[in-house]
C-alpha cells in the first residue's frame, strides 16, 4: 500500500530546505505520497505548529507519517523522536510540538531516533539528516523500534489549558491565524456564559465570519477546534492590538 508522509515545518519555500527533505524521502521510497500541511509556520513558533498539527492530522488516512520540524533547538541536547499511536506515526523534535496532537491519541511507542541518519559535516539540518530518513524508512516498512531506543515520555508545552474554578474559566489567546483571528485555548463554553475580553462582554457565538459587529469582538468556534475572537472581514489582532497570552475570562 502506498504510504503518505505529511510535512509541517517553518522552512518556508525560498531556500530549498523543503526540496532537500523531499529529495531524501523519495530517495528512500520513490512510491511515497508526500503532502504539505504547511511550511509557513512562524519561524521557531513551536506552539503555532502544535495548533496547526492538531487541527489537521485527524483528517489523514490511518498510518500517515507526520514529519513535523519547527526546531529552534536543532543541534542541542533535545531529542529527535518518533511516536507510534494507534492510528498514526509522528516524527519530530522533542520540544513540545506534539503536545496537542498526542493528547487525544493512544500512544503505543516512543523512540529516541538514533539510526538511519545521513552522514554529514553539519548539525544544523536535522529535518534533512534525521527526520526525513526516519520518516522514509518508516514508510518503507521499518518498525519504529528500528529507528532507535525506546523512551517513556515526550516533552509537553505547559500552561496551554484554561483554568476552571468557582464558575469561572480563565483562558487566553494562544495565537493568530492568517486573517488576524485570535485563537483562544477555549475548546468548550458552558451555557449562559459571559466572556470578558478587555472592556468588552460577549454572550453569544456567531455562526459565520460575516456575522457580528465590526467595532466589537465577536466569538466563533473555529476549525482549529478552539473558540476564536474575530472581526468580520478585518483583522482582530490589528484592530484591538491583541497579543498572545492575553487573558480571557468566562463566567457562567
Amino acid at each position: 500500500m502506498r504510504r503518505t508522509v505529511a510535512l509541517l515545518t517553518d522552512f518556508g519555500l525560498k531556500d530549498g530546505f523543503v526540496g532537500a527533505v523531499k529529495g531524501v524521502l523519495l530517495s528512500i521510497n520513490q512510491d511515497l505520497n508526500i503532502i504539505d500541511i504547511s511550511h509557513e509556520i512562524t519561524s521557531f513558533d513551536i506552539l503555532e505548529a502544535a495548533i496547526v498539527l492538531n487541527a489537521t492530522y485527524k483528517y489523514f488516512p490511518q498510518n500517515t507519517i507526520f514529519m513535523c520540524v519547527v526546531d529552534p533547538g536543532v543541534g542541542t541536547s533535545r531529542k529527535p523522536i518518533a511516536v507510534k499511536t494507534k492510528d498514526y506515526y509522528f516524527v519530530a523534535p522533542d520540544n513540545g510540538l506534539l503536545t496537542l496532537a498526542l493528547k487525544n491519541q493512544q500512544v503505543e511507542k516512543i523512540v529516541h531516533i538514533k539510526n538511519y541518519q545521513l552522514k554529514t559535516d553539519t548539525n544544523t539540518f536535522h529535518g534533512r539528516d534525521i527526520f526525513a530518513p526516519a520518516s522514509g524508512y518508516l514508510s518503507k516498512g521499518s518498525s519504529i523500534e528500528d529507528l532507535g531506543e525506546p523512551i517513556e515520555d515526550y516533552q509537553k508545552i505547559s500552561n496551554i489549558d484554561p483554568i476552571e474554578k468557582d464558575n469561572k474559566i480563565i483562558g487566553k489567546i494562544l495565537t493568530f491565524d492568517k486573517f488576524g483571528n485570535a485563537i483562544t485555548n477555549l475548546s468548550y463554553l458552558p451555557q449562559n456564559f459571559k466572556l470578558y475580553y478587555k472592556n468588552y462582554v460577549i454572550s453569544e457565538v456567531k455562526n459565520n465570519f460575516l456575522e457580528g459587529d465590526k467595532d466589537k469582538p465577536n466569538l466563533i468556534k473555529g476549525s482549529f477546534g478552539f473558540y476564536e475572537l474575530f472581526i468580520p472581514m478585518d483583522s482582530f489582532k490589528e484592530k484591538f492590538n491583541a497579543t498572545r497570552e492575553e487573558q480571557i475570562l468566562v463566567e457562567y
